[in-house]
Parts: structure tokens; sequence; C-alpha cells
């Protein structure tokens, strides 16, 4: 098997080299995505939760074409939630906007207390398309 691969997007953000972390790590033609957060590019939260929903997932987004991926590629999805009750309707739209039709990726949330300044954190796993693999 070769060796993890470390990805990156172009427009990398700070939090990566504050807590040091790959924002994916390739293995074979999976690609294992770390939380992505509505985090602006000094590495700041978005205030406004829904923009930092959707900041997440412009993250993601970002995250998945470095490594020649999509969000149609996407298998698996954990989401995290500072308080799921009352955010639950603004992730499931952004969600709708952001996932499409289906078939939709599993898919795991999860009500945590803390996430560093954060109230909504995606992470997936994901498929790496043939024509990226051969890259």
């Amino acid at each position: 098997m070769p060796p993890r691969q470390a990805i990156f997007p172009a427009s990398r953000h700070a939090l990566y080299d504050i807590h040091r972390y790959s924002a994916a790590t390739r293995s074979g033609d999976l690609l294992f995505v770390s939380g992505q957060v509505g985090s602006r590019a000094d590495g700041s939260p978005e205030p406004d939760f829904a923009c930092q929903v959707r900041r997440a997932f412009a993250n993601l987004r970002a995250v998945l074409a470095a490594a020649g991926c999509g969000l149609d590629d996407i298998v698996d999805v954990t989401t995290f939630h500072t308080d799921p009750a009352r955010q639950i309707d603004t992730v499931l739209a952004v969600r709708a906007e952001e996932i499409g039709a289906p078939p939709y990726p599993n898919w795991t949330a999860i009500g945590v207390t803390w996430l560093a300044g954060f109230d909504f954190e995606i992470k997936v796993v994901a498929r790496i398309p043939e024509q990226a693999s051969a890259a």
C-alpha cells in the first residue's frame, strides 16, 4: 500500500498550522478529511451560525478539490454540533443546498460541548475518482 499523503487546499487557513494537522490524508483511493469548521483565513470563527456552516462547507469543498474530489465523492459524513436542537434546521437547509440529490452519503450527527470556539464541524471520507487517482 502506498504511504499516506497529506492534502492541503490552495487557500490553506491558519488553523492547520496553529493546531498542527493536515486538512486531509490520502490513503490509496480514499480521502480522510479532517473536521472542517467555518473559519476565516486567519482561523477565527465566522460569527453568524448559518454563515459559519456555509463557510465550513466551502472549506470542505476546497480540501476535496485539492485531492481531485467533489461533494459527490463523499461516502461518509460526521457532523458535530454545539446545540443540535437549535441548529439542526439551519444545518439541514445548508446541507440540502450543498449535498444535492440522492444517493446521499452516510451521515452521523453528534452533539458536543466544545469545538474550539466554533459551533459546527464537518468531517468526511471520500473516494478519490479514478482520473484523480492516476494523477
